[in-house]
């Protein structure tokens, strides 16, 4: 089966390494104490009304989705090294740009898969409308991206350094 870029996501080796052992956990110790809180609950009796069932049951399909989530982001990822801090704006980088050329209206983010997402830095896919319109411009240079309501919007990119996270 032949990826195309789009379906690619970079990780560093560390991000490889902790999204794998995730995986891992999900799908063996995880599963069994999941799988163990549902047969508990089932003993209570009438599932009907038995929340602790309803509850566990609901972990369980949120659990399922997060693994076939990191299975597929698995399957697609390159493992590689953090871009070159060059200027140029690539994923993996922190950017931070100034709207329609007002310094002081600034945006600073990471670009990255939603699974480097934290509570530090808001994160933008790189295939986001922002996220492909910076990606690949330089330094002091403008991109465009379009906005929900068809109309484009300008930014300058004022900083591109790679994440240390």
């Amino acid at each position: 089966m032949t990826q195309t870029s789009e379906n690619v996501t970079w990780l560093t080796q560390e991000a490889y390494n902790q999204l794998k052992a995730e995986l891992e956990h999900l799908s063996g110790p995880a599963r069994t104490e999941i799988a163990a809180k549902i047969a508990a609950a089932r003993e209570e009796g009438d599932l009907r009304e038995n929340g602790g069932y309803h509850a566990a049951k609901e972990e369980q399909g949120k659990q399922e989705l997060r693994v076939r989530q990191l299975t597929q982001l698995l399957e697609n990822a390159k493992v590689g090294e953090a871009p070159a801090a060059d200027g140029v704006v690539a994923p993996g980088m922190v950017v931070t740009i100034a709207f329609d050329g007002d310094e002081d209206d600034t945006l600073t983010f990471l670009l990255a898969s939603r699974e480097y997402a934290s509570a530090d830095i808001e994160t933008y896919s790189p295939q986001s409308p922002l996220g492909s319109g910076v990606n690949g411009k330089k330094i002091a240079e403008d991109a465009q991206y379009e906005l929900p309501n068809g109309k484009l919007a300008s930014v300058k990119i004022l900083k591109a350094v790679p994440y240390q996270g």
